[in-house]
């Protein structure tokens, strides 16, 4: 805001006394011995040899509990079995911090909407723990989930259209179902891109018109990624232990990798879609975003299962294992790593520590077989995959809109058709940007017409028999490892995103493989993410691979987040 900042640059000037002001007739002598003072004070600095990693710019009231921060799901559990810790008190910590730091103080903008029951639920688990009466692995842990998953309770689902707003379903999703099951706490609802960021060619990740623009807290004015922004943003600002995101293309392990945290996407069929506001059957999953990779595999382990109503899923049960169990320490001793150095971009800051990464793999006991191209067009592989959603999301969310039952009252939109047109009359929808995908889901050939089924065949054969399956088979290797993403563009509400650097996101996604990022380094304190992709069910192994990678890497730590404004552009040698 332009007349924000110049009141308050005139407000400034206007503390001063006339005698030293700028524009007064200040003696010569005081000028001097004032600027003499501050240089001698600036020449005693010390100088920097390297740029530190940011310090935080935002200090939170003094709390015993701010030791959270810096733990997973595994040391929070082992401190409520040891009785030093509540899931009452978790539930305070963690609404506390999102008062001041994601409604007030930075304003990360992560969390759209807290259940009002998380206080009671918590007691009751407090309770259960006191009897020894544990449900599961997610006793009394609090959690978010991606406002486009419904769950029971008074809050709408709005997958962050103003559309939605009334879209109080009362109903959990079976994944919430699941987690609650083993024990978690739904706590509250993060913010994502608009429809998950299928509505315009031009949006920005992380805005909704129904909740406003998630930042990274990295660096408040850099992109949190998307669509599962405020899913990431939550859980690198720890407001929860750990929150759900969904995937299309990149929607995890995008703003996983932008916030430094771990992200999974698993095989597709493995977690249930049903009441998740739908893209593609084709392509839709959730899966959990995390501070850990152990984190990851326990909440998978309690997502995941066969839902009858979700035909994707029929394998689920007899694929799905105790994935946490499954994370043996020795996972890279003898592991063929493909090392997609092709895919890798050309940013010797992230080439740098791409290699760093591959080293501690190799010191760990892994063999690496280099990938310098993977003979994959991926503008064809592209379009094809485009086309599907366009045809998949027009059938999908007219199925979803028109669902009974579905919201408080039917009055809301009902159709692609009712959405664009309340689009077209609501100026908050489309201030930042249009409706183009939607406008073209309409035109697309249907469901069941020979193109669809033409770019279908296409899309799969060249992700997955021609794609993620001949490296693996060709090169002899366990997994596929890559660069999940570059450091964070800036965010720009009036010419939308900018993606810059590598994306390992697409062949996964489309093929329905699973895609682990975890943090690899970051560049100017703004996280870079390591991917880590697996064939089709190969679940536990990606993310054993995962977690091996984690314990050989001692020099990684979870880049807690600085709050500040922007990075530093100080010299490197420092001031001066």
């Amino acid at each position: 805001d332009h007349s924000a900042a110049a009141r308050f640059r005139r407000a400034r000037k206007n503390r001063f006394p006339t005698w030293i002001r700028h524009d007064s007739f200040v003696p010569m002598l005081i000028r001097f011995f004032t600027i003499a003072i501050v240089a001698a004070l600036i020449s005693a600095m010390p100088a920097r040899a390297d740029v530190p990693p940011p310090v935080n710019s935002y200090a939170p009231p003094s709390d015993p509990l701010n030791r959270l921060t810096q733990m997973d799901i595994g040391a929070i559990t082992a401190e409520l079995e040891a009785g030093t810790l509540t899931s009452e008190q978790l539930v305070r910590f963690y609404l506390t911090r999102i008062r001041e730091m994601d409604d007030a103080g930075p304003q990360v903008n992560a969390v759209s909407q807290l259940y009002s029951d998380a206080y009671d639920i918590a007691k009751q688990r407090d309770a259960q723990r006191a009897a020894g009466k544990i449900m599961g692995p997610l006793h009394g842990i609090p959690i978010l989930i991606k406002d486009n998953i419904e769950a029971e309770g008074a809050l709408a689902t709005t997958g962050g259209s103003l559309a939605l707003m009334g879209n109080v379903t009362r109903r959990d999703a079976p994944l919430v179902a699941r987690l609650r099951a083993a024990g978690a706490i739904i706590i509250g609802r993060t913010n994502l891109s608009e429809w998950a960021n299928f509505r315009s060619s031009d949006s920005t990740s992380g805005w909704s018109a129904m909740w406003g623009l998630t930042r990274n807290p990295h660096a408040l004015n850099r992109t949190a990624c998307g669509s599962s922004a405020g899913s990431g943003a939550g859980v690198a600002a720890s407001f929860a232990a750990a929150a759900i995101g969904t995937e299309t293309d990149g929607s995890i392990v995008c703003p996983a990798g932008t916030n430094g945290i771990v992200g999974y996407k698993p095989t597709l069929g493995l977690v249930s879609r049903r009441h998740i506001i739908p893209i593609s059957t084709n392509q839709d999953t959730a899966g959990p975003m995390t501070r850990s990779v152990r984190d990851a595999a326990i909440m998978l382990t309690a997502m995941a299962g066969t839902d009858p109503q979700d035909a994707a899923t029929a394998q689920a049960d007899a694929r799905k294992v105790d994935y946490a169990a499954a994370l043996t320490p020795d996972a890279l001793k003898g592991a063929r790593i493909g090392v997609m150095r092709g895919q890798a971009g050309k940013d010797p800051r992230i080439l740098h520590n791409f290699d760093l990464a591959l080293a501690a793999m190799v010191k760990a006991g892994a063999v690496l077989v280099e990938i310098p191209d993977l003979n994959v067009d991926e503008d064809e592989l592209g379009k094809a995959e485009y086309a599907i959603l366009l045809a998949d999301f027009r059938a999908e969310i007219d199925a979803y809109l028109a669902e009974k039952p579905h919201g408080v009252a039917r009055t809301g939109p009902q159709s692609l058709a009712d959405l664009i047109a309340f689009n077209a009359k609501e100026y908050r929808e489309t201030r930042w940007f249009g409706q183009d995908v939607f406008e073209s889901a309409m035109k697309a050939p249907p469901v069941g017409s020979a193109e669809y089924a033409a770019s279908r065949a296409t899309a799969k054969r060249m992700a997955g028999p021609d794609g993620i399956d001949r490296l693996l088979r060709d090169n002899r290797v366990d997994v596929l490892v890559g660069v999940t993403n570059g450091p964070a563009w800036s965010i720009d509400l009036v010419h939308g995103d900018r993606f810059v650097g590598p994306a390992a996101s697409t062949m996964p996604a489309v093929a329905g493989y699973p895609h682990l990022t975890v943090p690899m380094s970051h560049v100017e304190g703004l996280p870079v993410g390591l991917s880590i992709i697996g064939g089709q069910w190969d679940d536990a192994r990606v993310l054993a691979i995962g977690a091996a990678y984690e314990r050989a890497t001692p020099g990684w730590l979870f880049l807690t987040p600085s709050m500040r404004a922007d990075v530093d552009d100080r010299p490197v040698n420092g001031p001066r």
